[in-house]
């Protein structure tokens, strides 16, 4: 990695096969150890079940109310200033429980790898 400032302008934000929007901040090879992402949830919309096969996961909560759901831990309500660790491999959803939008940063080490996405909609629910 370099020392340089990474501007945040003329990046978009799409919205992810899971069911919220994604601003990607910083994922690139000059940086292979940690990727940033922004997430969007709307009210009410519950992402669907996945996982990072490789990468380690934190969520920083921004704004807005949420529940997030890791398998094998039990459901737990978040709000502004928490912080969500999700090993590699575990099953997980955020679910926007406030009136207004979510917004939380993704910090996934090592970087996030679109190829290391698992949608296990399918497996976790039928």
């Amino acid at each position: 990695m370099r020392a340089e400032i990474r501007r945040g302008q003329g990046f978009a934000e799409v919205k992810s096969n899971e069911g919220c929007y994604i601003l990607e901040v910083s994922n690139d090879p000059g940086d292979e150890e940690v990727s940033i992402a922004r997430a969007r949830v709307e009210p009410g919309v519950t992402t669907r079940w996945h996982r990072l096969r490789q990468a380690a996961e934190r969520y920083v909560i921004v704004s807005g109310k949420g529940l997030v759901e890791i398998r094998g831990v039990a459901p737990a309500g978040v709000e502004s200033g928490d912080v969500v660790r999700i090993p590699p491999g575990a099953a997980q959803r955020i679910t926007n429980t406030g009136e207004g939008d979510l917004l939380f940063y993704c910090v996934c080490s090592p970087r996030f790898r679109a190829e290391d996405y698992e949608d296990l909609e399918v497996s976790c629910n039928g």
